[in-house]
């Protein structure tokens, strides 16, 4: 299914592109944004999760560096029969976390430090279950690509308005106008179709793999609020990265990419009973570990 989800984002972000480039250049800038489009697709393919990591200064992380947090994730990826994935922390204070990666043998999964320091460990158990539930259910590929491709589609859409809205045509400086405003606005719509629908599947995996339907519950409305006051560096500079997280940014609930968060935590608490609990991962200490810390 996703497979079909993912040719279906390409075809429609594609279109978007040749929509722009028609506008801006003719049938030759159509053509040209095909050939564009089709060699943007294939780098973003394979280049996705490197982007969104670089984009957000993400460092990897491993047992020796953060025992805890990787050792807790090793778990969970064991509880859900996946590989392991790679494991980054992102410093910034806004709470969040993601995961990236074409496939579950090419998966990552990053964690904010503003995350873990709110949380409690069983909360951050869960976040990061919910994650691996994105990996388990190949949605990755489809969340870094729609990441990825309608920032590229905004960034094109200005770039064609500074440079090909000004040439005398008031029709054709109108349409550039236009193509600015409704090309992130359209590479919006295409996010919001495949992306409320995941969460509540992940939000399910997230409760099976880490047992607890609860603390996953409860890390959503810590976090929810806190993710809206706290000012998200990247998300500022390219609002298509706000699907990539477990509660949306600074967005309102009609452009949101994700369900609203009291209906996710009204379904989290009903599973609570219905959910077998899995192994509680192993405590590993350390002080080099982020979440080592009193509570």
């Amino acid at each position: 299914m996703n497979g079909f989800k993912t040719a279906m984002l390409l075809s429609a972000l594609t279109a978007l592109l040749m929509v722009l480039g028609y506008t801006f250049g003719g049938s030759g800038g159509a053509l040209i944004a095909l050939i564009a489009a089709a060699g943007m697709n294939f780098f973003t393919y394979w280049n996705a999760d490197k982007i969104v990591l670089r984009m957000h200064d993400a460092r990897e992380v491993d047992a020796a560096s953060a025992p805890e947090f990787y050792g807790m994730v090793a778990d969970l990826a064991r509880n859900a029969g996946l590989p392991m994935p790679k494991v980054y922390i992102v410093e910034t204070d806004a709470p969040n976390a993601f995961a990236t990666g074409r496939n579950p043998e090419n998966a990552a999964v990053a964690a904010t430090t503003g995350l873990l320091r709110m949380l409690s460990r069983e909360e951050v158990a869960a976040v990061m279950a919910h994650e691996l539930g994105h990996v388990r259910n190949r949605d990755t590929l489809v969340m870094t690509m729609v990441a990825t491709i309608a920032g590229a589609i905004s960034m094109i859409a200005n770039f064609g308005l500074l440079f090909g809205g000004n040439r005398g045509n008031g029709g054709h400086a109108m349409a550039g106008i236009l193509a600015v405003v409704m090309a992130p606005f359209a590479a919006m719509i295409v996010q919001m179709a495949i992306s409320r629908t995941r969460e509540y599947g992940a939000d399910r995996a997230g409760a099976e793999i880490s047992g607890n339907p609860a603390a996953l519950a409860s890390a959503l409305a810590k976090i929810s609020g806190a993710a809206q006051r706290i000012p998200n560096p990247v998300v500022e500079r390219n609002p298509a990265a706000a699907q990539l997280y477990i509660v949306p940014v600074g967005l309102s609930e009609l452009f949101s990419t994700h369900p609203k968060t009291e209906k996710r935590i009204a379904a989290l608490q009903a599973m609570q009973g219905g959910i077998t609990p899995a192994s509680a991962p192993a405590r590993r200490p350390s002080a080099l570990d982020p979440l080592n810390r009193n509570r």
